[in-house]
């Protein structure tokens, strides 16, 4: 099995891939450790690292078609078009989103940006262009990591 977890910064995909990975055996890998281990991207003046969509694409793809049992995570992940049976789109309230991101001392502008972003459902529309219907989950995270989770695997059938 082959899985990407996508949404903003701050809603939960780190949590659910680590309980995903754990529960069926993936191993889980984070766009930004797989992009700076296959020299991908550049930081910028905030230190962030900023991923070319498409070369990512392309090395990913590349992995994954020798790979199984592996589930990718991060919030560039809807931009690409992977080679996944499933991707999972995080979403949560905008509001709630704001809260956590201020929790984890993100800049004002930075937190308007992803709030903004989710308020316009942008990884979820963007998945929904990069992939078939029957392989983008949507799924609302405003609840507890455990029900997250828990409504993930029946989505899954899992």
């Amino acid at each position: 099995m082959r899985l990407a977890i996508t949404g903003t910064p701050g809603c939960g995909k780190s949590t659910l891939a680590k309980l995903l990975g754990e529960k069926l055996g993936l191993k889980v890998i984070n766009e930004k450790d797989f992009a700076i281990q296959n020299k991908l991207g550049s930081f910028n003046e905030e230190n962030e690292l900023e991923i070319p969509v498409k070369e990512f694409e392309k090395k990913a793809n590349s992995f994954l078609k020798k790979t199984d049992n592996v589930l990718f995570e991060g919030h560039v992940l809807c931009e690409a078009k992977l080679l996944v049976d499933k991707i999972i789109v995080l979403t949560i309230n905008p509001e709630e989103l704001e809260l956590r991101l201020e929790q984890r001392n993100y800049h004002a502008a930075k937190i308007m940006d992803n709030v903004f972003c989710e308020g316009i459902l942008y990884c979820k529309k963007h998945a929904e262009r990069n992939y078939s219907k029957e392989k983008v989950l949507v799924v609302n995270s405003m609840q507890s990591p455990k029900l997250t989770f828990a409504q993930v695997l029946a989505k899954l059938g899992a």
